[in-house]
């Protein structure tokens, strides 16, 4: 992944062009772990499985920006709020040195992919030719070479019970695509951070790291105004971390060979321990539940277990697809998940 320093440079286009979409953009961080003083987490952390290549001479240019069309997109901006902004902003605030950080997006081949490229272009261009040490080591940006399985993004329409297996198989092409293709022999760690998170601690990689987990995801809230109080409030987002129970594996014994188990859904319930309703002591946020299934808004994983081929299904794994199934991948491999139910990041309200 590490290249020459060069000039920022896109294939096709003189500028950057980025977007990230409603829910299909997937945000890939890359930290390398760091033998130097740049960080004591970084010393803490497990070193990688190979030699992390030498810096080049060339380390204080500007880093490359490298764009990879997976399919030929007309790129029409229409931008769809503050959201993105929201992402910039928190995005920039994380204190990991960013000289170790490389970011890797993918975008949907829709009207929401494109919607932010404006915005976001002016972001990033801002940010690579600002100080060097104000700039990120590299960005990969990928598009994706299928079409969204929703015409449309709304809330409630990605959210039925319907939508969801379809949805979720779109959705991990989209990260297999962009892990296969940008994971590089010297990454140490791998941090899924959705587009639609817009608020995390500014040390969200060293406090996940320094759990040393091979698989941590902490909580996902969502902060919202209520509607009979007036005040501000929140309540649990993603419910896809959770520890397994005996009436799912009912479930799942009873099933077809293509069907799969849902989160979340009155139709369909299991009666799993769901880590969103685990959120109890906030005054203990490195307290460590173990999971069965992980969700994906905020998911950092050692790089080895990707390696070892834990990918995310995008067809049924054991009932399982997506940030659940690539759990159950993992644990088949040897790999153990971890959530942190005190600690919280938060998602867009929309």
């Amino acid at each position: 992944m590490a290249r020459p320093m060069g000039p920022v440079r896109l294939r096709r286009t003189n500028y950057v062009t980025l977007a990230i979409g409603a829910i299909l953009c997937l945000f890939i961080i890359y930290f390398l772990s760091h033998t130097g003083s740049s960080s004591q987490t970084a010393k803490a952390n497990r070193q990688p499985s190979r030699k992390p290549a030498a810096k080049s001479s060339l380390i204080g240019e500007r880093p490359p920006v490298r764009r990879f069309n997976l399919n030929n997109v007309t790129i029409t901006p229409d931008p769809i709020g503050n959201r993105e902004n929201e992402y910039w902003d928190n995005l920039l605030k994380l204190q990991y040195p960013r000289e170790l950080v490389t970011l890797g997006f993918i975008l949907p081949k829709n009207k929401e992919g494109n919607a932010a490229t404006t915005a976001l272009q002016a972001q990033i261009t801002k940010t690579q030719k600002g100080p060097a040490k104000e700039r990120f080591r590299s960005v990969i940006i990928e598009r994706q070479d299928f079409d969204p399985p929703l015409t449309s993004q709304d809330e409630s329409e990605r959210h039925k019970m319907e939508n969801q297996k379809a949805r979720r198989a779109s959705m991990s092409r989209a990260r297999n695509s962009l892990l296969f293709t940008t994971l590089g022999a010297d990454t140490s760690w791998v941090l899924w951070l959705d587009s639609d998170i817009v608020e995390t601690p500014p040390t969200l990689i060293q406090d996940l790291a320094g759990h040393d987990k091979p698989i941590i995801v902490p909580n996902c809230y969502q902060r919202y105004i209520d509607s009979e109080t007036g005040k501000p409030a929140e309540r649990p987002y993603d419910f896809n971390s959770w520890q397994d129970s005996p009436t799912a594996q009912e479930l799942a014994s009873k099933m077809g060979p293509d069907d799969i188990i849902l989160e979340g859904y009155s139709e369909m319930a299991t009666y799993r321990a769901l880590m969103a309703y685990m959120n109890e002591k906030e005054d203990e946020k490195n307290m460590e539940v173990d999971l069965d299934g992980v969700g994906g808004t905020a998911l950092l994983v050692k790089a080895d277990v990707h390696r070892d081929g834990a990918m995310f299904p995008p067809f049924p794994f054991y009932h399982l697809i997506e940030t659940e199934g690539f759990a159950k991948m993992a644990r088949r491999l040897g790999w153990r998940a971890t959530g942190l139910p005190n600690y919280k990041v938060y998602h867009y309200n929309e």
